[in-house]
């Protein structure tokens, strides 16, 4: 079943209009008509049965029905990434809201080479994820911050997974086997590695546990999807049946 993810409140019987382009993807690209069934969610009320009501040359018209899935908490768990190439970048947000992640953080180090990304495509490729894998919202993508301000103004009791190139560390499994439940968070540094002045401050906070995730260089979209579905499997949902 088609899956779309509106800003609208859902309940039985509302009568929805989508935008323009959800519009042109039921009626042009999916050739849906009056009647045809699809699935509606917007991260508040939980999964929605919904029929095509009305197709017209500007705007698909849909009406909300039964009730599929309630709303169910995601892992609380962010994703702070170094801003890199655009490519790069754009995989780095697909896969985190495919593994789960409730936030994806821009940040920019002292060796970031990238300034600048396009927060309404990033967050078009997340919805999308979000609607390809049966998750009920879809994570939220900011805009990039200093990584110094970023820990200055840093959650109290969120603890950070600190993904640290230098191998000196424990590998991530260890350390996240006698690690508390609770918000997290995973860092991953730009390519060219956290300068030495940004590691020692990282390895200063009491919140930050550093880890290695193995004896390979990894760029940052490979360490990205790796320390995600490590921490998923020790700590998130992935242990849920």
């Amino acid at each position: 079943m088609i899956r779309l993810f509106i800003p609208h409140d859902l309940t039985a019987g509302a009568e929805l209009a989508l935008d323009h382009g959800q519009s042109h993807y039921l009626a042009s690209v999916m050739r849906l008509s009056a009647g045809d069934e699809l699935a509606l969610f917007n991260g508040r009320d939980g999964e929605w049965r919904a029929v095509v009501s009305v197709v017209t040359k500007r705007a698909v018209g849909v009406r909300a029905e039964t009730l599929l899935r309630p709303q169910a908490p995601a892992p609380d768990l962010d994703l702070v990434v170094a801003l890199v190439k655009r490519a790069r970048v754009e995989t780095i947000v697909e896969k985190a809201a495919e593994l789960g992640a409730r936030r994806v953080r821009l940040t920019l180090t002292e060796r970031t080479n990238a300034d600048h990304t396009r927060l309404d495509r990033l967050t078009a490729i997340a919805t999308e994820a979000a609607e390809q894998t049966g998750r009920l919202d879809v994570p939220a993508i900011e805009a990039p911050a200093k990584l110094d301000k970023l820990i200055d103004g840093w959650e109290a009791g969120r603890r950070l997974l600190f993904c640290d190139e230098a191998g000196d560390a424990a590998p991530v499994l260890e350390a996240l086997s006698t690690a508390p439940a609770g918000p997290w968070a995973i860092l991953i540094g730009p390519e060219g590695g956290f300068s030495p002045k940004e590691r020692e401050r990282l390895r200063a906070l009491p919140y930050a546990t550093p880890v290695t995730l193995g004896p390979r260089i990894l760029r940052a979209d490979t360490a990205a999807i790796a320390a995600l579905s490590l921490w998923q499997a020790a700590l998130g949902d992935w242990r849920q049946s």
